[in-house]
């Protein structure tokens, strides 16, 4: 089960680096660099913050190329957090994190409004 949700984060992670269509904004409340993805249909790919020292911070949004959310994660000055999405078809998976280590994984195949991808 981890090997996959590994293959699923290596997937996300190395999408984001292949895209070259993005916009980025400056959000000085946060003090953090506000970035969108795009994929090649104009569609909003991912969405996050990084830090002014390019690491990864709070929420990230993945989404497929027909928009609908396929990975919702949480980041704290790049290290892995709390509670990782995944969504794929009826199946969701819940990634927990602690210390940047997978710490636990659960999946549920019911169609519910905590399961929705909407």
């Amino acid at each position: 089960m981890k090997r996959i949700v590994i293959v699923l984060l290596m997937f996300c992670v190395g999408f984001t680096y292949a895209q070259e269509d993005r916009t980025l904004k400056f959000n000085k409340e946060k003090e953090l660099i506000e970035v969108v993805y795009y994929h090649d249909n104009g569609q909003i790919s991912q969405t996050g913050f990084y830090t002014k020292e390019g690491k990864l911070h709070g929420d990230w949004y993945s989404y497929c190329q027909e928009g609908n959310k396929i990975t919702s994660a949480k980041y704290d000055n790049g290290q892995k957090v709390g509670k990782w999405f995944y969504w794929s078809g009826d199946v969701l998976k819940e990634v927990d994190y602690s210390k940047n280590r997978i710490a636990k994984v659960s999946e549920w195949t019911n169609k519910t409004t905590v399961a929705s991808n909407k």
